[in-house]
């Protein structure tokens, strides 16, 4: 029995042969009773405001319609959302995070005074300054 449903009677409608079999080969096939079939059929066109001889090719399209305005308003607004606040933080972040090495400069060294060996007069070796070179 039909929950909700129990203790209504029933009530016959004269409907066509052929409209009876394929009705009840509908309420097999989403296994619900004839009375709740034709209930559910009623609301639905009830709450959608839709008349069985109507063309919902129109209504579809529209529908269809819509919803494309609403998905690409949608994509407008993450790519806003990516353009003036994802990006730029994440640039920031990146900038904060990555450290980098500051430019190697050489090193200043100490100069060194290279000796040059000159032999003298007697054979002996002597280590002499290049700068005071010239004061020899």
């Amino acid at each position: 029995m039909d929950k909700g449903y129990e203790k209504e009677l029933f009530q016959s409608l004269s409907i066509k042969s052929s409209v009876a079999k394929k009705f009840k080969k509908y309420c097999k096939s989403i296994s619900k009773s004839q009375s709740m079939t034709l209930l559910l059929m009623l609301e639905f066109f009830d709450e959608n405001g839709l008349s069985p001889e109507d063309d919902l090719k129109p209504n579809l399209k529209a529908t269809e319609n819509l919803f494309k305005k609403r998905i690409n308003t949608l994509i407008a607004i993450i790519k806003d959302i990516e353009k003036t606040q994802t990006k730029p933080t994440l640039a920031m972040l990146q900038a904060l995070f990555m450290v980098d090495e500051p430019k190697k400069k050489p090193l200043l060294l100490e100069k060194k005074r290279f000796k040059k060996e000159v032999k003298n007069h007697f054979g002996e070796k002597s280590g002499i300054d290049l700068k005071n070179e010239s004061e020899v």
